[in-house]
């Protein structure tokens, strides 16, 4: 793969706003991971290598403002052992993201997905660990989340090891963020994947982004957020299935 200029569609560009718009209503409703939502759906109509650091650029605006105004609350002992593996996992993911066929990228990006929807299907017993556990949270939140968009389940997984309170929880995984979504886009901006056609696209996307969550804060549903959750995991799962068949 290459961060050369892609030649795209107005039907492709007009169907990735599209998806932005569904992924951020989902958000506003949910306000779970709309990048798990948004990537496997833009994955069957951009490359990945555009798909990534736009919407690495997307969220991070938001994340800045969440994670200032939450930093009193951060668990720092919790947080820093992570840095350093998820930063060796990013530096990992930018290599493979330049490097590896992009037809392979999009069989494990449809692989994860699927394994992403069967975790939040049907979500293992988690009991109290040790800090050891940044290691693989980490270097798979770091390298997943730079090639896909996706880490944060990695990074959520070791919070519940670590048995942080609901306050504690938001607080350090929106630092996490900052962190790790802030190493990400130097890792793009230093590998050129921010081609001014990439900028052009955030750009033309961020409203699209904002009137998403507008309209997902707005809408009321005659249906439970559990059920809710169920749904959208079940959609992922398949769409991750699709993704793996269209790769092989």
């Amino acid at each position: 793969m290459s961060a050369e200029m892609v030649d795209l569609s107005w039907l492709q560009i007009l169907l990735a706003i599209l998806v932005i718009f569904i992924a951020y209503i989902i958000k506003g409703l949910s306000g779970f991971g709309s990048g798990l939502v948004a990537v496997p759906l833009l994955a069957f109509i951009l490359p990945l290598i555009v798909i990534v650091p736009i919407l690495g650029l997307l969220s991070y605006g938001g994340t800045v403002m969440q994670s200032i105004s939450l930093r009193q609350q951060v668990v720092w002992p919790d947080l820093l052992p992570l840095i350093p593996f998820s930063l060796f996992g990013i530096v990992l993911a930018l290599w493979l993201l330049v490097n590896l066929d992009a037809h392979l990228l999009t069989l494990f990006l449809g692989g994860f997905v699927m394994f992403y929807a069967l975790y939040s299907l049907i979500p293992p017993r988690l009991n109290a660990a040790g800090r050891v556990w940044a290691i693989p949270a980490g270097g798979l939140g770091g390298m997943i989340g730079a090639l896909f968009g996706t880490g944060g389940p990695f990074y959520i997984i070791y919070l519940k090891l670590r048995q942080l309170d609901k306050t504690q929880f938001r607080a350090t995984i929106a630092m996490i963020f900052l962190f790790d979504g802030g190493f990400r886009i130097i890792g793009y901006s230093l590998t050129g994947m921010y081609t001014s056609q990439v900028l052009i696209l955030v750009l033309l996307l961020m409203p699209v982004l904002f009137l998403g969550i507008y309209v997902g804060n707005h809408i009321h549903l005659n249906i439970r957020q559990h059920q809710f959750n169920r749904i959208i995991s079940i959609l992922l799962f398949f769409s991750g299935l699709i993704l793996m068949l269209k790769s092989l």
